[in-house]
């Protein structure tokens, strides 16, 4: 693609997940020679995620919609990559009147777009591709060329020792180690596994390796994080109490032996910072998520008619997808990916 000379912004996703996994496109567009600057617009909530990478001083907080619009007016870019599958990012983009425009033709947006990737389908329903497989698509309609899809993220150093310290003094011993536990899901009720089972299987961890339990989550999570904790027999600290974001979160990801996790964005920073990973899913399309697997294992109960529903809460009342996955394949799950994490320690040294 013949060099654009002119500005591209990057719409960034809107969940914590898909903004990790969209990370590699935004390295490899401060890389790339096709345009002449970027700007990653991403909703301010979300900012943090993304603060001390090398793409810092390229991010545009969005505080709300309208934020938006004054952003692509005072910007005057002359190209969007959508990374948001919203229509609404869509049809902002297109009000502004950016001349080039790309994105995924989901959620009926495909008129808004100059340039578009369509989702293979088969009987008129979508076949559900892994979303870092998409982003990469799209990107590489505006002459972004994403050599490899393994996310990214930083932490800085005072940042970094603030969150060790904050274990150290709740009794965490971090020589010794610890498994990071988010309960959590912003998604909804159906992506929830039984708190008592989470603290079970950190039970189970600590009698095998010696490592603490740490529950932590997001804002509004603060009882689920300490039914977990309360659930726990060896003392499991609960973080419901200390001061919690998306910034911390990456070093007590980073800091971790093994994260435990449900379908949520926790899982990606794992996968930025190479730790082992044990995430549990109910509702969702596991293919959505077929990406970085190297040290991860999806955990799901297979065979069930009604899965995956896509809701937010179990539309039949029961709630299988979630109540039937039992403790014991968690723990293999997590016996497994710590044994592919040692076996690839003698290849990273």
């Amino acid at each position: 693609m013949s060099a654009h000379r002119g500005l591209l912004a990057l719409r960034a996703p809107n969940w914590v997940g898909d903004l990790v996994m969209a990370t590699p496109v935004f390295a490899a567009a401060l890389e790339t020679d096709a345009w002449s600057d970027v700007r990653i617009l991403v909703r301010a909530h979300l900012a943090a995620v993304l603060a001390d990478g090398p793409w810092a001083d390229k991010v545009v907080p969005l505080a709300r919609d309208a934020d938006e619009a004054n952003v692509y007016r005072d910007l005057a870019p002359t190209g969007v990559v959508l990374l948001s599958n919203s229509f609404g990012a869509a049809l902002r983009a297109w009000r502004a009147r950016v001349p080039f425009r790309a994105g995924s033709a989901l959620s009926g947006r495909r008129f808004l777009l100059t340039h578009s990737v369509v989702p293979p389908s088969r009987d008129g329903r979508r076949v559900p591709i892994p979303t870092a497989h998409l982003l990469r698509d799209v990107a590489g309609l505006a002459g972004v060329a994403v050599p490899d899809l393994h996310p990214r993220l930083a932490v800085r150093d005072e940042r970094a020792r603030a969150e060790r310290a904050k274990l150290a003094a709740r009794g965490v011993e971090l020589e010794r180690g610890y498994v990071l536990c988010c309960p959590g899901a912003a998604f909804g009720a159906a992506k929830l596994w039984p708190p008592e089972r989470f603290a079970a299987a950190l039970d189970a961890l600590h009698e095998e390796h010696g490592w603490r339990g740490v529950v932590t989550g997001g804002p509004g999570e603060e009882p689920l994080l300490e039914a977990v904790a309360k659930a726990s027999k060896h003392g499991a600290v609960s973080l419901a109490g200390e001061k919690r974001d998306l910034e911390g979160l990456k070093e007590l990801v980073r800091g971790a032996r093994l994260l435990l996790v449900g379908d949520s964005g926790p899982r990606w920073y794992a996968a930025a910072f190479d730790v082992p990973c044990v995430s549990v899913m109910g509702p969702n399309f596991p293919e959505l998520t077929a990406s970085s697997l190297e040290l991860a294992r999806v955990v799901r109960v297979e065979g069930l008619e009604c899965s995956p529903c896509l809701e937010r809460v179990c539309p039949l009342g029961h709630h299988r997808c979630m109540r039937d996955l039992g403790i014991d394949r968690v723990l293999e799950a997590a016996r497994d990916v710590l044994a592919r994490a040692s076996a690839a320690e003698p290849l990273r040294a």
